[in-house]
């Protein structure tokens, strides 16, 4: 909230209120200060201010001390402030941690504002960052604005016992923290994620409220990418700036009551028996050995009960889960078979979402009144084993805000389920080619579309640490939620690379036609280009709003394409959209138009990553390649001689 507020400095009724005030405020701001650690500091002595001088003035009225309060709500507290006339004038800004209480974030604000003063006595512009709160002011308007510098990493010195693992999880963690801090209005998460079967890692993210959600993003990944060597293989590191922060630790930093509701306390227990009491002890031991002795027998006829129940149905799941160790207890949630014939009403076909690959897919509900949608494998499935393994396997792992999330799974009889997170509104394909819905993906609605797309992909391939290829990417594989967020489902296909991994070859070339990359068909080359492939076509699906494959049309994919190059090459780029975005913002949709070309190209290499393509969205500076022929372009339609015998988009 800005705010600015004028003072007549030179009523002498004024001064003497002020100067009795300032002192008061000196006494009182050194009562408030308390040990607060001090992370980062700056202070600009280029231009400096006198102690009689109406800045100081101003600046006194912004440093007037909060009165703290005794209530225990979280503050997520943030401010920005003015005070005085040009030149004097003082532009302020506060902040504390999104989790700490009112009253630390009030004692930690004063604490910074007497700190302040003592390391810039005199300079017109300074910076303060402490563990819980900063503070900011400066002679000229810097709100809204990325600060980057000054920068402090900050490792731990101890080093993680599995430093491969360790590394890919805390990737994994940084990477969600920033993009949920990015997208909340408080520009703040926090979280954590599996180590161990006994230890997590704890992280956080924010920036200043003052930042847009791209600019919390970009300064985020600014901090990610500064402390990716001094961070390597370390327990614990944090990185600050001006304008953001995340850290991470091996140990809890925050309220962990914040992430999980607290436990409902229990109920008091039965009234101590008296000491002295002879009658009291014998009733103890006549209750206790029965216990003791009963209890080893219980267990193991529950244990051979189990046993006897496997062999009998010829399916035993290995204790640790899934492959022997591909799924820990601790880390997945196993849905009984009755509670998903409940939730689904016995798999009722009124309940039918659609139908993949590999099964049916249900929406259900749960006795909590969670929504979910199940995907049921069907028996008759030759690689339905393979493919439940490799989803569970990857999914539990994976948890991105563009990536659908895996509840739990089932496997029970012949029974192979997967449960999902329910996404309201469906596939992007029933929206996109069906004509009486398409008249509400405007293009606002569709960029998003394709910006979230990237991110999940992204995710996948560098920030997860995992470089997990999806192979099946495609607009019936795009949920959208009930605010038409992406999120990339279905990874029955994905395979998952090494580190230092750029490709890999197979025997089974597996996917849809139309999507999958000229090597992939070919040679059955599989890498990350082969995503790009399947996204750059994606993106032509969005833009033109015309399938890659269409039923009606014999080899329409070569259609589409060939219809996009021989549009984009003529100069015609408009008679290629969608009729309902020729009237939309043309530069987005023109650059997007041409990722999707440079995507699509014939050449492996030339294809962009998908690093390089979130570049080319988020900036509005940066020069595209000019895209070469993609494939089932013929050298002649490469230089438009045949530019009239090109079938154009929806022409049958």
């Amino acid at each position: 909230m800005m705010m600015k507020k004028y003072f007549c400095a030179s009523d002498p009724m004024f001064l003497l209120t002020f100067t009795t005030l300032h002192a008061c405020l000196v006494v009182l701001l050194q009562s408030f200060s308390a040990a607060e650690e001090l992370i980062l500091d700056s202070c600009n002595t280029t231009s400096n201010y006198t102690s009689s001088s109406q800045f100081k003035t101003n600046l006194n009225l912004l440093l007037l001390p909060s009165d703290p309060l005794t209530n225990d709500a979280r503050a997520g507290f943030f401010n920005t402030s003015s005070y005085g006339d040009s030149p004097n004038m003082v532009y302020g800004l506060m902040q504390c941690r999104g989790d700490i209480s009112m009253e630390d974030c009030i004692a930690c604000l004063n604490s910074a504002k007497v700190e302040i003063i003592s390391q810039c006595p005199e300079g017109k512009s300074a910076f303060l960052r402490f563990e819980n709160c900063l503070l900011r002011y400066s002679d000229t308007n810097f709100f809204s604005k990325i600060s980057i510098s000054p920068m402090k990493p900050m490792a731990s010195a101890n080093l993680a016992t599995n430093s491969v693992v360790f590394n890919r999880q805390v990737g994994a963690l940084i990477a969600n923290l920033t993009a949920d801090a990015a997208s909340n209005a408080s520009r703040f998460q926090i979280g954590l994620i599996h180590y161990t079967n006994t230890d997590n890692i704890y992280g956080m993210a924010q920036c200043t409220g003052d930042l847009s959600e791209a600019d919390c993003l970009s300064c985020l990944q600014n901090m990610t990418r500064a402390v990716s060597n001094p961070c390597k293989d370390r327990e614990g590191c944090r990185a600050v700036c001006v304008s953001c922060l995340v850290r991470y630790e091996k140990q809890p930093f925050f309220d962990l009551s914040l992430l999980s509701p607290i436990p409902p306390p229990q109920a008091p227990g039965p009234s101590q028996p008296d000491p002295s009491d002879n009658s009291s002890s014998v009733n103890i031991v006549e209750l206790v050995v029965p216990i003791v002795v009963g209890i080893p027998v219980l267990l193991l006829a529950f244990f051979a009960y189990l046993r006897w129940r496997r062999i009998k149905r010829g399916k035993s799941i290995p204790a640790a889960g899934i492959d022997g160790d591909s799924i820990a207890p601790e880390e997945s949630l196993q849905f009984a078979l009755d509670t998903i014939r409940k939730a689904t009403n016995d798999f009722a076909d009124a309940n039918k979402l659609g139908r993949g690959g590999f099964g049916v897919v249900y929406k259900g509900r749960l006795s909590n009144g969670q929504e979910i949608a199940v995907k049921r494998l069907s028996k008759a499935s030759v690689q339905g084993s393979e493919e439940f393994k490799n989803e569970v396997m990857l999914l539990h792992k994976l948890q991105h805000k563009n990536l659908v999330r895996l509840l739990g799974f089932c496997l029970d009889e012949e029974e192979k389920l997967l449960v999902y997170e329910y996404v309201p509104n469906g596939s992007l394909d029933k929206h996109l080619f069906d004509p009486a819905k398409k008249v509400y993906l405007d293009w606002e609605s569709r960029y998003k579309i394709i910006r979230r797309i990237v991110r999940g992909l992204l995710y996948l391939h560098e920030d997860s640490r995992l470089k997990i290829i999806h192979r099946d990417l495609k607009a019936g594989n795009i949920l959208l939620d009930d605010d038409m967020n992406a999120k990339i489902s279905d990874f029955g296909m994905a395979r998952l690379f090494g580190v230092d991994q750029t490709h890999q070859k197979t025997k089974r070339v597996a996917g849809t036609f139309g999507y999958m990359a000229p090597e992939y068909v070919v040679k059955g080359i599989i890498s990350m280009k082969s995503d790009v492939y399947s996204f750059g076509v994606l993106v032509l699906e969005i833009i033109s709003g015309q399938q890659i494959i269409n039923q009606n049309q014999t080899d329409s994919s070569k259609d589409l394409i060939r219809s996009a190059w021989m549009h984009w090459r003529q100069g015609a780029h408009l008679e290629f959209l969608d009729p309902r975005l020729r009237s939309s913002s043309p530069s987005e949709v023109m650059k997007c138009m041409h990722i999707g070309l440079l995507c699509i190209q014939n050449n492996i290499e030339d294809r962009p990553t998908m690093a390089a393509v979130a570049l080319m969205l988020d900036s509005n500076s940066a020069v595209l390649a000019t895209p070469s022929p993609p494939p089932f372009v013929s050298e002649s339609e490469s230089h438009l001689s045949e530019w009239e015998s090109v079938p154009k988009v929806g022409e049958a």
